[in-house]
């Protein structure tokens, strides 16, 4: 790694777009997760702020999302791929389309596949790209389903509490 700042973009298919994160604060960072603190970039009723984990090499994001009491409002994954600029110290993450929404009872929404559908036929997206998704959501959905995804949970909540934000 450079000595540069660490540039950490997200860049969505749709809408097309590609967005510093400029005010998002790192917590961690290794060759495997970015841990950052954030607020919303555009105000909304539903939620404030939150903390994301980038698990690089599973392709996925999960974020613990807060509402403006620092109440927890739900857990997000969105599935992504991750691309490293060496030259700029710059990580872009895209959004794969396909999203899973965690609510604090337990109860879990599959979101946006209608959007690599979509994607497809505007040739947004290849093929490979839209069975990367779909393979990477069934990858997560199976974590969740057996279990296992309590582990990407504590994770996040060991920075939460680091930053002396404990919420629910």
């Amino acid at each position: 790694m450079t000595n540069k700042t660490l540039k950490l973009y997200r860049k969505r298919i749709i809408p097309e777009e590609m967005i510093l994160l400029k005010d998002d604060i790192v917590l961690h960072q290794d060759t495997s997760i970015i841990i950052t603190k954030w607020n919303s970039l555009k105000p909304r009723k539903d939620f404030s702020n939150g903390i994301s984990a980038y698990f690089i090499e599973e392709g996925f994001k999960v974020s613990k999302i807060f509402d403006k009491h620092q109440k927890l409002v739900y857990w997000y994954c969105d599935i992504i791929e991750t691309e490293y600029n060496t030259g700029q110290n710059a990580y872009i993450f895209t959004d794969l389309l396909a999203d899973v929404v965690i609510y604090p009872d337990g109860t879990l929404r599959v979101l946006d596949l209608d959007e690599i559908g979509d994607a497809l036929e505007d040739k947004r997206i290849t093929n490979e790209t839209a069975i990367k998704a779909l393979r990477l959501c069934n990858h997560l959905l199976e974590k969740v389903y057996s279990g296992s995804f309590k582990k990407y949970q504590n994770i996040v909540n060991k920075y939460e509490t680091k930053e002396g934000n404990s919420h629910n």
